[in-house]
């Protein structure tokens, strides 16, 4: 019998081989990404410290008005900018991007850019 692959931990443990080498500090915090099905979450965090710094997710009733009607992926770059915007304003520029495991692409990766449109330097 063939069992089902668990995506899911296969990229948990792709995650904790990429954190092995990644962390986030005061001067460049690490900027992570979690996608669901439906929605898609970014935080800057400083694991020094290990606070998050700021945050931003399509589920904010702020930001729910902005993603309306729109594409996952258009809903990703507005969400990188707005992570960018928030940073920016607490005093950060400069991140480490945490893929959290996902593959570069897609909502990932415009993400990424929406971030990088917004200020942010990775």
């Amino acid at each position: 019998m063939f069992s089902k692959v668990d995506k899911n931990a296969i990229r948990q443990k792709r995650h904790q081989r990429i954190r092995n080498h990644l962390a986030g500090t005061a001067t460049a915090p690490r900027l992570n990404v979690y996608r669901s099905t439906v929605h898609i979450y970014a935080q800057v965090i400083d694991d020094n410290a290990g606070k998050t710094i700021v945050a931003a997710s399509t589920v904010e009733k702020e930001l729910a008005a902005k993603v309306a009607g729109k594409t996952k992926v258009e809903q990703a770059t507005i969400i990188g900018e707005e992570i960018a915007k928030r940073a920016i304003e607490k005093g950060v520029e400069n991140v480490v991007f945490d893929r959290g495991g996902y593959l570069y692409t897609g909502r990932v990766a415009a993400l990424a850019d929406g971030a990088r449109k917004g200020g942010l330097k990775f």
